[in-house]
């Protein structure tokens, strides 16, 4: 029997502008706020359980707005049995009423807080997380292959696809990594010249237009990562199957080529569909471990050579971004270790060696090329862009950088290359991570447009997301504009009608994807301190507000000294972002100091600290 194709679901525009004008009109409600990830969730609460009066209240989770939402209240035959004591998620029955008037109903009991497995689907159900695949998609995904078949290969290459398999291959990615989208080939050319291969899964041969397959991937928007899952935008089948440039298996890829001179400049590109054959699935640290250590490791000795090729281009890459001035941020990536029971052992910033930049270079010149050709033929496309900051809040940050010594001036407009100087002269000082995030915090977020503003960040005049169709829509979609236009399809109308609205979704998903791995992470760490009670650590200083200090350890972790700990009473200096006491003490960001956890509750995502002085 033949299933139904659903209408594509349209998603309400509602942004977060749209919620501060709203606000200055009226106080928001439920009803304004926007639906929440890829299920679309109007109007429901995840969250903790427990009496009130002769009543119940459901306390919201973490992540939602206690000014708009506050607590909701469940009479006693709305309940529909739910125990006190656990998460639920609730439905608002007046989205439309002010704060501190809410009512629902009880719609699923999720469990015990404390277990980890409910306090992960909390998440998931916050934000419109889907925990499985609609029958319908698992159907289209059955009787695939797990490899292409020796017939699929020849009519693809009869066909035109270029086979690469001759060439030397290699995937390089995290130790954990299952579904990889990308491959090199690298050969050295005479003058200084190089010869690149961006090989990229090609995800489009199997995620067609108009199946439940595309609508599913294009509903998720993106892969999304939490500490202790994968939430995947394609089937596993095709994530970590049929699509990953798995080690010695053929592989159908989009492959960009580019011809790059001495001093990093792209002077010839194309882009072809290919048939290629990875020889190793290698690592970061493994290839770290070869070029810096003296590490032999036996399958990768024929290797070495093409290591340091692609070490001698990632660097002239590197030198050119930081000429044109690309703003380089350092943030450590928060890396959490579970027991077998999803219990936090360990918190430690993700350790980066110079290899994660070879391959962050090459994707990164894949993707200006890729651009910059769709950019010059007027055809329909979705850019990744990053607007110029706006001149007010870029004045707020250079007064706080000049009370930390920052002595640059700029000449005209404020550039790429001014911020990227500020931040080189920073660099290893106290107050460098404090002024990396509020300078990121001043500027206007990246997100998918249909409309090439070039990069602010990367100082790139074109740029677009063409590397990972695995894990995001956008660049499954321009590959499947990408392959029109090889087999001249001649579909522009049918493209430009599209893409605004694949460029608007996508970038939702991904600020929603973004808060629910950083939802997870917070839960992690708060845990992880809950068996760290009464112990010192030393940190810095990492921000401030009304109600006290935000210190964060060298493990990432971040709490709060409120101020009503102190012995002396405070102002928070909103100007200098600093904390004055009463008795002439004063705590500003980069400011080491030594602190005490007192308390942690993972209910709510919280650490306290207390100062040792």
């Amino acid at each position: 029997m033949m299933r139904k194709k659903r209408k594509h679901m349209k998603i309400r525009p509602v942004e977060s502008k749209n919620l501060v004008a709203l606000k200055k009109e009226r106080e928001i409600t439920i009803a304004d706020m926007p639906p929440r990830g890829p299920q679309a969730l109007e109007n429901q609460v995840v969250g903790l359980f427990q009496k009130g009066g002769d009543n119940g209240v459901v306390l919201p989770d973490p992540g939602y707005a206690m000014a708009t939402y506050g607590q909701i209240l469940i009479r006693k035959n709305q309940q529909n049995g739910a125990p006190f004591g656990m998460k639920v998620v609730c439905e608002i029955i007046n989205p439309s009423a002010r704060k501190g008037d809410y009512e629902g109903r009880i719609i699923e009991v999720l469990g015990d807080p404390g277990n980890n497995d409910v306090a992960m689907l909390s998440i998931l159900r916050q934000f419109g997380l889907p925990s499985e695949f609609p029958l319908g998609v698992q159907d289209e995904v059955a009787d695939l292959p797990l490899s292409p078949t020796d017939a699929a290969i020849e009519e693809a290459l009869l066909h035109g696809r270029k086979d690469l398999r001759h060439l030397t291959t290699i995937t390089i990615d995290g130790e954990e990594a299952k579904d990889l989208d990308d491959a090199i080939s690298i050969q050295k050319l005479d003058h200084g010249q190089y010869r690149l291969w961006v090989h990229i899964a090609d995800v489009s041969e199997y995620v067609r237009e108009g199946t439940l397959l595309d609508h599913e991937a294009a509903q998720r928007g993106t892969s999304v990562y939490l500490v202790d899952r994968v939430i995947p935008m394609l089937p596993p089948k095709l994530s970590n199957g049929l699509c990953s440039l798995n080690p010695h298996v053929p592989r159908f890829t989009l492959t960009c080529e580019m011809v790059i001179d001495a001093q990093g400049a792209i002077i010839e590109d194309s882009v072809y569909e290919s048939l290629i054959e990875s020889d190793a699935r290698t690592s970061y640290n493994e290839v770290n471990r070869v070029l810096f250590e003296g590490e032999k490791i036996e399958e990768y000795a024929r290797l070495e050579e093409m290591f340091r090729t692609m070490l001698d281009l990632k660097r002239i890459l590197k030198e050119k971004r930081t000429r044109r001035g690309n703003i380089d941020f350092v943030f450590p990536e928060t890396h959490v270790d579970l027991d077998n029971e999803g219990k936090p052992v360990d918190v430690y910033p993700y350790p980066i060696n110079e290899i994660h930049g070879v391959i962050e270079e090459f994707m990164i010149a894949a993707n200006e090329a890729i651009a910059e050709r769709f950019e010059k033929m007027e055809y329909p496309f979705v850019y990744r862009v990053h607007e110029r900051p706006d001149d007010m809040k870029i004045s707020e940050f250079m007064h706080v950088a000049r009370l930390f010594g920052v002595n640059r001036r700029p000449d005209g407009k404020i550039t790429p290359k001014f911020l990227s100087g500020i931040l080189e002269d920073i660099e290893g000082q106290e107050c460098a991570p404090a002024l990396n995030q509020l300078l990121l915090r001043s500027m206007a977020k990246a997100k998918y447009s249909e409309t090439n503003v070039g990069h602010f960040g990367l100082a790139s005049e074109y740029y677009c997301h063409f590397t990972s169709p695995i894990r995001r829509y956008p660049d499954l979609y321009i590959h499947r504009i990408i392959k029109s236009y090889l087999h001249q399809k001649h579909q522009k109308e049918h493209f430009a009608k599209l893409v605004a609205e694949v460029a608007f979704h996508s970038s939702e998903m991904e600020r929603n994807s973004a808060e629910a791995e950083r939802a997870s992470v917070d839960l992690k760490c708060t845990e992880y301190m809950q068996e760290h009670l009464g112990e010192e650590f030393e940190g810095v200083v990492s921000g401030a507000c009304a109600a006290g200090i935000f210190v964060q350890l060298k493990n990432t972790i971040e709490g709060m000294v409120p101020f009503h700990s102190l012995n002396e009473y405070f102002l928070f200096d909103e100007q200098k972002l600093e904390a004055r006491g009463s008795r002439g003490t004063v705590y500003r960001i980069g400011q080491k100091v030594t602190i005490k956890v007192v308390a942690a509750n993972s209910l709510m995502h919280h650490i306290d600290f207390e100062l040792v002085l």
